[in-house]
């Protein structure tokens, strides 16, 4: 070879060298350059979050009126049964005695349980049970301690369903911010397409999930993208309550009915018209546990024929169907029932233990003039507690439901009850001595709230003011002058009655309103008022949206250092005693206003809930509704 040609040659292997060379590094700086792209993206959204033991915070020294225990979900962990629900953490032995409780507020944080998994987390070595909360993110028992799983973001904390996966990762099905991954150190959004769904359950794996939804139907997600099924996709209903897998098949459980998917593709309605509130789904049948219908069964194709379970009517308001070794347990609201081996009924296992409160939902409270504690509840009726605390009264029946207020008269003895269907008057004795209504005179039937006026009462709607005396009945709203006609709260001082609407406030003296004040003519920061109470020679206005503002009586607002922000007060959740105004919020426990420093403070711990919507006082002791539950303290001991 000339050596012309063995320097061309030579040249030539040169430059493919150099190119071979140039290719790896491009594609070592692309790979590199992707590397650090998903890293950014991930670290972009990564849910901030801490894990630490959890250790209840010295809390005042609340005393709890017993309410209904109230069974959500069951898991069996180191050969006990363990059963949560809104109050707390039950513990039960192999023969069905009750050995530990662990209470919201006390030892558990103060938020409704929702949820249990067993699971070993990437970062743990032993196998803990996973107790998922409504507010408060999951904590983790190993049977001696708990730890809390925590993010800072509280959207991130509202955890609605949990998947533990073989290899430690947990799926954490959120209120709404969708479905999340954690890994042991990071929690992420499983996909931009869950992001911001409304999560009611989750069931399969991190590559192919079906996630129940409020109100989009429910979500498969599989092979890196999600189809959505609602109604017009088959769905019966778009609000999903419970889902089961069983190889291939799908069966989503709506209030309508059960939809079957085969192969990912939605097939047919089964037992249309059924309250699904949970399933269980095997090779052999369907076994479907219901709100109002016990448990039905479908034996499988063909077919397809629901039949009640003989006993299975005692089983209603089902919130869990759950397998455990050989045998099928049904866990409702109130008891667990275990499958008869011959597949024949139910047999009672466990049921809760009585308590002195008929319901865990307070809505009103109110202390009459012979010491008996009133307590509404949002749905339940009512109950009446003398002063010995021993006999409880309830009284519940078409106008007796939803409880909006409770005005004791303290010359008359007459409580008047103000609910959604109507104005109910309670004589003295406690019991319903008159219910009035649109027919007797009222603008609505709804009555949000009812306050002492001039002779007689004033009564808040949904359609405006109805003044009630010896003269009858006459009503205000919006073409009189009314800001809005949607009232929620009423205050009155000296001749002036002022009016919290959805639209702002109104001042309204001898029947007629004088001035009305929203966000666009006054340093109101929220024109929706939900409690309003006279403190010395001005007003405490709470808000929905902007927390708790003053109002004097030139009518001026002005905002109060730590009182007001971006937080709900509850509908008449304002309570005023010789020292503080206290202040039931949603979400942010119990404000507390020192009316001599003027300081406000928040209470969260000790509570059973977070939300606070009712509040009372009398023989020295304040009385704190929730959504979970009532509490009473010596107000001389709260020290906020």
């Amino acid at each position: 070879m000339s050596r012309a040609k063995r320097a061309v040659r030579a040249a030539g292997i040169a430059g493919g060298i150099i190119g071979l060379l140039a290719a790896a590094l491009f594609a070592l700086n692309v790979g590199r350059a992707l590397r650090v792209s998903r890293q950014e993206v991930r670290s972009q959204s990564e849910i901030e979050f801490t894990i630490r033991p959890y250790v209840p915070a010295a809390a005042p020294p609340f005393d709890v009126l017993s309410a209904p225990a109230e069974f959500t979900r069951a898991a069996r962990f180191h050969d006990h049964l363990f059963i949560a629900g809104p109050g707390g953490l039950l513990e039960y032995g192999p023969e069905g005695t009750l050995i530990r409780s662990f209470a919201v507020g006390r030892e558990l944080p103060s938020s409704p349980l929702v949820g249990l998994t067993r699971a070993v987390l990437a970062d743990s070595q032993e196998e803990e049970l996973l107790v998922s909360t409504a507010e408060a993110g999951l904590v983790a028992f190993n049977g001696r301690s708990f730890r809390q799983i925590y993010p800072s973001d509280r959207a991130f904390r509202e955890i609605t369903s949990v998947i533990a996966g073989a290899d430690g990762h947990l799926l954490l099905g959120t209120h709404e911010r969708g479905v999340l991954v954690f890994d042991g150190k990071a929690i992420i959004p499983l996909h931009p397409t869950l992001a911001n769904a409304r999560v009611t359950t989750l069931a399969g794996t991190e590559a192919d999930l079906w996630v129940g939804t409020i109100d989009r139907g429910v979500l498969h997600w599989h092979a890196g993208e999600t189809e959505a099924f609602a109604e017009k996709e088959g769905l019966p209903d778009p609000q999903v309550l419970s889902i089961a897998l069983d190889g291939e098949k799908a069966y989503v459980g709506t209030a309508l009915g059960v939809a079957l998917f085969e192969g990912g593709k939605f097939s047919r309605v089964l037992a249309p018209g059924v309250f699904a509130t949970a399933l269980l789904a095997t090779s052999q049948r369907l076994i479907i546990g219901t709100e109002d219908q016990g448990v039905l069964t479908l034996p499988g194709e063909p077919g397809w024929r629901a039949v009640s379970l003989a006993g299975a009517s005692e089983a209603s308001e089902v919130r869990q169907i759950l397998a455990m070794g050989d045998e099928i347990y049904v866990l409702t609201r109130a008891e667990l029932f275990r499958m008869n081996p011959r597949g024949l009924g139910w047999v009672p296992v466990l049921r809760r233990a009585p308590a002195t409160l008929s319901d865990r939902n307070v809505s009103a409270l109110a202390m009459d003039a012979s010491g008996r504690l009133w307590v509404g509840y949002f749905n339940r009726g009512l109950d009446q507690l003398d002063a010995s605390g021993g006999r409880v009264t309830h009284v519940e029946d078409e106008h007796v439901f939803c409880i909006n207020r409770i005005l004791p008269e303290a010359k008359s003895g007459v409580v008047e009850v103000a609910t959604a269907n109507g104005l109910v008057r309670f004589g003295a004795g406690g019991r319903v001595e008159q219910v009035l209504t649109r027919a007797s005179g009222l603008i609505a039937d709804y009555v949000t709230d009812v306050t002492a006026y001039g002779d007689g009462l004033a009564l808040a709607t949904p359609a405006g003011l109805t003044l009630l005396d010896s003269r009858g009945a006459r009503s205000l709203y919006a073409f009189q002058g009314l800001v809005n006609n949607h009232v929620y709260a009423l205050a009155v001082s000296g001749d002036e009655l002022v009016a919290g609407t959805l639209g702002g406030i109104s001042v309204v003296r001898h029947e007629i309103p004088q001035a009305s004040y929203t966000v666009a003519n006054s340093a109101l920061r929220h024109n929706w008022i939900t409690a309003v109470v006279p403190v010395g020679d001005e007003w405490m206005v709470g808000t929905y949206g902007a927390g708790v503002m003053s109002l004097d009586r030139e009518h001026r607002f002005r905002p109060l250092e730590g009182g007001t922000g971006a937080y709900n007060v509850n509908p008449n959740a304002m309570l005023v005693t010789p020292a503080r105004v206290y202040v039931g919020t949603m979400g942010y426990g119990l404000g507390v206003y020192d009316r001599g420093s003027g300081r406000w403070a928040e209470i969260r711990d000790g509570l059973p809930s977070s939300n606070v919507t009712a509040l009372t006082a009398g023989d020295g002791y304040l009385y704190i509704g929730t959504d979970n539950g009532l509490v009473r303290i010596e107000e001389s001991k709260l020290q906020p």
